[in-house]
């Protein structure tokens, strides 16, 4: 079994920023990508911003200059540094994991997702 918890979403102004967490937990043998992608009402999940292998960082033309993932390899964690929060922002953020299970068996994992909502 494997959980992915979020934490640090709530309700920010413009301009605001919110740090969000979220820690990979469970059978993992080893995890390949980590990543935050968000629904809003009425639209399709999309990637925010995500780290394969490490070293390899992806951002969605919107988070570019504003957003800042980063990960601790050593708590199986990704965090999502957001600046300059605009109310198009807002969100159901939903971290994600591309991992190894003890078992040998790869596995895309979803977390339960962390509401953002940004006021203008």
């Amino acid at each position: 079994q494997v959980q992915l918890v979020e934490s640090g979403g709530g309700l920010v102004q413009a301009g605001g920023s919110l740090r969000l967490s979220c820690a990979a937990s469970g059978s993992i043998f080893s995890i390949n990508a980590m990543g935050w992608y968000r629904q809003a009402p009425g639209k399709q999940r999309e990637l925010v911003a995500n780290i394969i292998s490490g070293n390899n960082i992806n951002y969605s033309d919107s988070a570019k200059g504003r957003f800042t993932i980063s990960r601790d390899n050593a708590k199986n964690t990704v965090y999502l540094q957001m600046n300059s929060l605009k109310p198009e922002d807002t969100a159901v953020y939903y971290c994600n994991a591309d991992l190894l299970t003890t078992a040998r068996v790869y596995l895309n994992s979803w977390g339960q997702g962390t509401q953002v909502t940004v006021s203008s």
